[in-house]
């Protein structure tokens, strides 16, 4: 979501006249739009801020601006708190809002644009935003179509910082994905909290397969995907447009975060670890080939060893292609934060971290393996050190060696060789 974001705020200064450039210290504005999903991340936003305010006092009229999840949804005392620890910073801006930077740049409120938060977030698109000129190349990139979150897992700081769930409208969305495409977009991953809730809040009533079908038709686009989905809202008829659509790729992202039924009740999950065998077993059932995600969070607070290991046990079994690791940082304002004692040692934290660690790598090692001297499909992205970089649909990521110019084309690409984490191959 903050790569969407800051792709937006890079087009909309770029139509205000600036250029970008890759220099803080050359730049007229800098913008950094910071994440507080973890305490690691908030740490390293801070820190950035800080560095920040030597740069200022040398050239006093630069513009900075913070934006993003340490500003949070809310107006009000937080971010006056913020404007009293950075007083150097002259805009924050909340997640998915440019309007702050905009009015700021223009000293002008009175535009339409800036009126409302959604106003603001995406009157630009309505206009057929150009991509930044350091993403005129870009071949596959993100649409948010559902802002913030209402589910309030009893971890989580998102709906905190984001703000309660909303659904943009479909013709929105529609409109935002026609522009890329126009410009050589062509593969874009919706984006939402929990995703498979779209259109639940809007008032003419729309589902994320609605969504799919509507956007799977529009010229140019050769593929889509969405994230992040939610066990309890993932259904039958999704999964079934999955698999019908053929510009929707067999990749699904659903997390899991523990195996445990205490720990998904301590979590506010809202479904059990059987539950959750059983929609992969239906999602295998449903989508052929299909490539499955699951995130994980380690040293929940009360987590016992026998509990890590019910985790554990279920990871082995699912063998999914990918499991995205998380040891447990307290955030604030969170019910686990305020209720629950955070008495799981870091140390601790660490060993079960690096044991899933380890496990996962195994089993997405073998996974791969069974793509050895077969043809898979590649939509090639960029070229990183020498080599064109690409996924497979359902989200293996390739490299291969060419001297052509591979970007943007879908290709059948022999694999030569398979690790846990990519695959190398030759073009035919």
């Amino acid at each position: 979501m903050n790569v969407a974001d800051s792709r937006l705020v890079s087009s909309m200064l770029e139509k205000l006249g600036y250029e970008a450039t890759s220099r803080a210290e050359d730049a007229d504005v800098v913008v950094l739009n910071t994440c507080v999903v973890r305490q690691s991340a908030e740490d390293s936003a801070a820190g950035r801020i800080s560095s920040l305010q030597g740069l200022k006092r040398k050239r006093p009229d630069m513009v900075i601006n913070v934006m993003g999840c340490l500003v949070g949804a809310r107006e009000g005392g937080y971010q006056e708190r913020l404007k009293k620890r950075y007083p150097h910073v002259d805009v924050f801006s909340s997640p998915s809002d440019p309007g702050p930077l905009a009015a700021y740049l223009l000293q002008d409120e009175s535009r339409e644009f800036l009126k409302s938060t959604t106003a603001r977030r995406f009157a630009f698109m309505d206009e057929g935003l150009p991509l930044p000129k350091d993403h005129e190349n870009l071949v596959a990139t993100y649409v948010s179509v559902v802002l913030g979150c209402s589910h309030a897992c009893t971890y989580c700081i998102v709906p905190y910082r984001r703000g309660p769930e909303r659904s943009r409208p479909v013709e929105d969305v529609v409109n935002e994905v026609k522009s890329l495409v126009s410009q050589g977009v062509k593969e874009i991953t919706l984006l939402g909290q929990i995703v498979d809730r779209y259109g639940l809040d809007l008032s003419q009533k729309r589902t994320l397969p609605d969504l799919l079908r509507k956007i799977h038709d529009l010229p140019g686009l050769a593929r889509l995907r969405f994230l992040t989905s939610h066990p309890n809202w993932m259904t039958d008829e999704l999964l079934d447009t999955v698999a019908a659509l053929p510009k929707v790729m067999s990749h699904i992202e659903v997390p899991i975060q523990s195996a445990d039924d205490e720990i998904l009740a301590a979590m506010k999950r809202g479904y059990t670890a059987d539950e959750y065998r059983q929609l992969v077993h239906r999602i295998r059932e449903r989508i052929p080939e299909v490539g499955i995600a699951t995130d994980v969070i380690v040293g929940f607070p009360g987590e016992s060893e026998a509990q890590f290991q019910r985790t554990y046990r279920l990871v082995e079994e699912l063998r999914m292609d990918v499991a995205h690791l998380a040891r447990y940082s307290p955030r604030p304002h969170t019910v686990a934060t305020r209720r629950m004692e955070d008495n799981v040692p870091d140390e601790e934290k660490w060993r079960r971290f690096r044991l899933l660690e380890e496990l996962q790598e195994g089993i997405a090692g073998e996974i791969n393996a069974r793509y050895q001297d077969k043809e898979v499909e590649v939509l090639f992205e960029e070229k990183v050190r020498g080599r064109w970089r690409g996924r497979t649909p359902n989200n293996k990521l390739v490299f291969v060696e060419s001297e052509d110019d591979l970007r943007g084309k879908i290709l059948p690409v022999t694999i030569t060789w398979t690790g846990p984490w990519s695959m190398q191959g030759a073009v035919e």
